[in-house]
């Protein structure tokens, strides 16, 4: 397995008011798969996609990345993880509002000893029209095609979105589940998605349900449909 979580817990809160978050997670995704982290508000997803993503650490448990472990790594060699191996699309895009399109993918660039070419990355995006743009001159759908432009430019080994289609219209929302699907196919990211949306799901290679902190089902979906495909 590329990335390997075994028995994550995490909880906040202290005495009588504790909050179990996660209560031993255990769970596995390859390389190159479209994984889906798939519960209602409050099941621990999104808490998850922090803790892989370095943004939260967890209490116990051991996270491996391509058969490293980051539960041992200080604060500098977990920056650098995060900056190597980690590209992050959120509900928010924070863009840069005085750099343009181009200028905000080349950000992420800066940070990678490996980057993607911008020119042809832009070109995949369907950002070419709009490459001299400032974010103010954007639709939503564009400015978060641009988000995921900075953070797959970097070249990494794992794409976390955390709801990305959250904030944008059911047409759009298509748009950039397409672009997702397109970028994990053209540049074998591993790509982990959380969600509510039980029609997003469709898309995945594995489906990983959530409730109350636990993992209630773990599969490899059998008949994922293109994202064109979806109905949302």
């Amino acid at each position: 397995m590329y990335l390997e979580l075994e028995d994550i817990r995490k909880s906040y809160g202290s005495g009588d008011f504790v909050t179990q978050a996660l209560c031993g997670v255990s769970m596995g995704v390859e390389k190159g798969e479209i994984c889906v982290l798939l519960g209602p508000s409050g099941s621990g997803k999104s808490t998850l996609l922090n803790i892989i993503g370095g943004i939260d650490s967890a209490d116990s448990g051991r996270i491996t990345i391509d058969g490293r472990s980051i539960g041992q790594m200080n604060e500098k060699q977990l920056s650098d993880y995060r900056r190597k191996n980690l590209g992050y699309v959120f509900q928010s895009y924070n863009l840069i509002p005085n750099l343009t399109v181009r200028e905000n993918i080349e950000v992420g660039a800066y940070l990678s000893a490996s980057p993607l070419d911008t020119g042809d990355l832009i070109r995949v995006l369907g950002l070419e029209d709009h490459a001299h743009k400032l974010p103010s001159q954007l639709s939503g759908g564009q400015q978060q095609r641009c988000a995921i432009g900075r953070a797959i430019v970097k070249n990494p080994g794992i794409l976390l979105c955390d709801e990305p289609t959250g904030a944008l219209d059911s047409a759009t929302g298509m748009e950039i589940l397409r672009l997702i699907e397109k970028v994990n196919r053209t540049y074998g990211s591993c790509v982990i998605m959380v969600t509510h949306n039980e029609e997003i799901a469709a898309m995945a290679d594995r489906i990983v349900r959530l409730r109350d902190g636990r993992i209630r089902s773990d599969r490899q979906n059998e008949n994922r449909i293109p994202a064109a495909s979806l109905q949302l």
